[in-house]
């Protein structure tokens, strides 16, 4: 084989290899959501909130579903989706199950039914502790239950 011809196909398959990462990539997005992105960058948790997980408890046929990313340099990205209740707000707070606390990142609303953490979201150095540690939630608010409605409680990274 002549140099010419090995190097055309080096190229060949160099250009091969690239296209199909490349593919992957696209295909990894049109998921319809940033999570592929997220799930190579940082630690990526998947949601359920629930009535009964709010506290006090609140009896409700509304929940929500979605996911959190926190990024190496504590930013946050998320997405909260609800059913079954107009909501009013959505924020992670800072507490462990079961006790209630502040408002750490306050969510903006992307539809009816929709939140999203801003652009420029970002842990402390204390508040990413308390997710290791378990003690941040998510929830979400309405005007029948100003409190919470909804609630899912973070994992510890």
């Amino acid at each position: 084989m002549s140099i010419e011809t090995r190097n055309a196909w080096r190229a060949g398959a160099v250009a091969f290899a690239a296209a199909i990462a490349l593919g992957g990539c696209g295909m990894f997005h049109d998921r319809g959501d940033e999570r592929g992105e997220h799930r190579m960058r940082g630690n990526h948790q998947e949601l359920t909130l629930t009535g009964a997980s709010e506290v006090p408890a609140v009896t409700t046929s509304a929940s929500g579903s979605g996911w959190v990313m926190i990024h190496p340099d504590h930013s946050v990205t998320a997405k909260i989706t609800t059913t079954g209740m107009t909501p009013t707000a959505s924020h992670i707070h800072m507490a462990a199950a079961g006790a209630n606390g502040p408002v750490i990142v306050p969510f903006t609303k992307e539809g009816d039914n929709t939140f999203v953490a801003p652009p420029g979201a970002k842990l402390s150095d204390e508040q990413y502790e308390a997710l290791k540690a378990g003690n941040l939630y998510v929830n979400v608010h309405s005007a029948r239950n100003p409190g919470g409605e909804i609630r899912a409680q973070l994992k510890g990274w």
